[in-house]
């Protein structure tokens, strides 16, 4: 352990530092342009793989520095590519729970604790969804004592389509039994990590095996896709980098997927963002087969070169992987 001493650079002094180390600018001021709009501190995780293993962060001979921008704006686009593929499954995910649980086990299945494993906090789950209903009930009076004042401000039909745009807020105003709003109401609040956790721990390995069904899936599977593209989905939404990054959450494979293997020297498929664009590219053709994701994802990614593709966990003959087949 040591104090941290690195001191803080203006934008022409980091400019000057990947000089100093060896990095080509071919363009002084559109290199300061793009500095101002996208720190050194996010561009260097894009930098390793053309740096050499040292303590000094030294280039290699020949790096540019449009190549580290090239390789950052494809990861952009990368980004949105799979924040697309995973909203159109999170909202099916969502669907196949409540289509199963709802006519199945009642409208408050969620409220009940013998519905989930002893294991899983189903108090926290409650919370929240308490607190929202209490704090939509307040933010309701403050709206109408404000309207009770300023009568000639808020038309009656704008209040009331208001509570109706906010269904937490039109159930607190609406029904006082049960407590909670239904279990397909609630299910559309939940954030894809919760909705993992919670499908996790769901009791009854039948109603997992049927939910998963939908996705011709083993549950065990699901439960696994699930965890890992809620991570996939944070790095997203925090536009970290996803080009070259190792998988924390790993996903299991249905029996039958072969993922091929690589060159030992190379990142393997099922450790990098290869395995989760073939799970994406499984589910969308299933969910969502008119969106053309699968396509739109193999033209973006055949536009990169091998080494490139190599450290995202691409194997050569990835085009000819049954999941990437064309209907």
């Amino acid at each position: 352990m040591r104090p941290f001493a690195k001191p803080a650079l203006s934008v022409e002094q980091q400019l000057e530092l990947l000089k100093q180390r060896g990095l080509h600018i071919a363009n002084d001021t559109r290199a300061l342009r793009f500095l101002e709009v996208v720190t050194l501190f996010r561009l260097s995780p894009y930098m390793r793989p053309f740096q050499e293993q040292d303590v000094n962060h030294t280039f290699k001979a020949g790096a540019t520095l449009r190549e580290v921008v090239d390789i950052y704006r494809f990861d952009g686009l990368l980004r949105r590519l799979i924040m697309d593929a995973i909203e159109r499954v999170e909202v099916a995910i969502r669907a196949a729970i409540s289509n199963h649980m709802c006519p199945r086990h009642g409208p408050d299945w969620i409220a009940c604790p013998a519905m989930f494993l002893s294991s899983y906090a189903h108090a926290e789950l409650l919370k929240p969804l308490r607190d929202q209903l209490r704090k939509e009930a307040q933010k309701l009076q403050r709206e109408i004592a404000r309207a009770g004042q300023q009568p000639h401000v808020t038309h009656p039909n704008r209040s009331e389509n208001r509570v109706r745009d906010n269904y937490f807020r039109y159930y607190g105003a609406t029904y006082n039994h049960p407590e909670l709003p239904p279990a397909w109401a609630i299910l559309e609040e939940l954030s894809l990590g919760t909705i993992s956790t919670l499908f996790r721990a769901i009791a009854k390995s039948a109603d997992k095996k049927a939910i998963a069904a939908r996705f011709s899936l083993p549950f065990e599977v699901l439960e696994s896709w699930l965890h890992t593209l809620t991570f996939i989905r944070n790095c997203c939404a925090h536009h970290s980098r996803l080009w070259n990054r190792e998988l924390a959450v790993r996903p299991k494979l249905p029996k039958g997927w072969t993922l091929p293997p690589i060159c030992k020297t190379h990142p393997q498929p099922s450790q990098r963002v290869y395995v989760v664009l073939t799970m994406l590219a499984y589910l969308t053709d299933l969910i969502s087969p008119d969106s053309q994701w699968k396509t739109r994802a193999a033209e973006l990614v055949r536009d990169q070169d091998d080494v490139r593709l190599k450290l995202m966990g691409f194997p050569n003959e990835w085009l000819q992987q049954p999941q990437w087949a064309c209907p």
